[in-house]
């Protein structure tokens, strides 16, 4: 009854089913494929019609249990923050490839939301110092959540935009997931997006204001030899190149995400 009624809302209803009763139940599964002829108790089963009533409305998944995963570790997310995606996992994968194992170095994750991308990259190198900057103190709140409840201990997070909060800091490595959707982008009254925070989302006319913003201030934050990586859009990848190779960045290059788009455009830094 449930997937019928989210199908109507939903193209992977029964996923979201399954999602649901695990977070109702607290079963894995496995448990639940196990368990499938126990009935709900009466709290349960009144939990479970509200959620999948939630979602009926389309109300994403991930707001609505408080929780999604990400590089395999369950991050809190709520309406402050944008909901960590699979494909942003290519951003802490090229990362680490230019961080050394054991390297004390200093990266910095701009405008880091629910702190999904610093956390992931301080799991794998606890010997970097991590700097998490967000504008939105809400945002940083749940990344403070976040930290405590995963034990990670290297991540510093700052209030701020961008490298406004980095000081003079100067870092070997610069992420971010920034802002890369065009105002007018029909896909922003569809789905997920319609319920995530528009400032994480939106970035001008043609989606790249901050991004621009970032490369162009890139080189006062970076180190000789450091690295930017930069999240985008799809179809957005030669217009990033082109401007972080007009910025002086050299090495530049565009990696795809699994599905064979363009996701990632990075860079070195090499000071004149």
């Amino acid at each position: 009854m449930a997937e019928q009624r989210l199908s109507q809302c939903s193209d992977s209803a029964s996923i979201d089913a399954r999602v649901l009763m695990e977070h109702v139940t607290g079963y894995s599964h496995a448990d639940i494929i196990r368990k499938n002829d126990q009935a709900l108790s009466e709290s349960q089963q009144s939990l479970f019609d509200e959620l999948v009533a939630m979602r009926e409305t389309g109300a994403p998944i991930a707001y609505i249990t408080g929780q999604r995963e990400f590089w395999s570790m369950n991050f809190l997310v709520t309406p402050d923050t944008l909901i960590p995606r699979p494909e942003t996992e290519i951003l802490v994968e090229q990362a680490l490839l230019r961080i050394p194992k054991d390297a004390e170095v200093t990266i910095a994750d701009l405008g880091t939301g629910s702190g999904a991308i610093a956390l992931a990259i301080a799991y794998e190198r606890p010997h970097a110092r991590v700097i998490a900057t967000d504008a939105s103190r809400l945002a940083l709140e749940t990344a403070r959540v976040n930290e405590e409840r995963l034990g990670i201990g290297n991540v510093e997070l700052r209030l701020g935009r961008w490298f406004g909060a980095l000081g003079q800091d100067r870092c070997d490595v610069v992420v971010s997931n920034p802002p890369y959707v065009r105002e007018d982008d029909p896909h922003l009254s569809q789905g997920d997006v319609r319920y995530e925070p528009m400032t994480a989302l939106v970035s001008g006319d043609d989606g790249l204001d901050a991004i621009r913003e970032i490369i162009t201030d890139a080189s006062n934050h970076l180190k000789p030899g450091g690295w930017l990586l930069l999240e985008h859009g799809f179809d957005q990848g030669e217009a990033v190149l082109g401007l972080m190779q007009s910025a002086g960045f050299v090495n530049v290059e565009t990696v795809g995400d699994l599905a064979g788009q363009d996701r990632v455009t990075l860079g070195q830094w090499v000071a004149s």
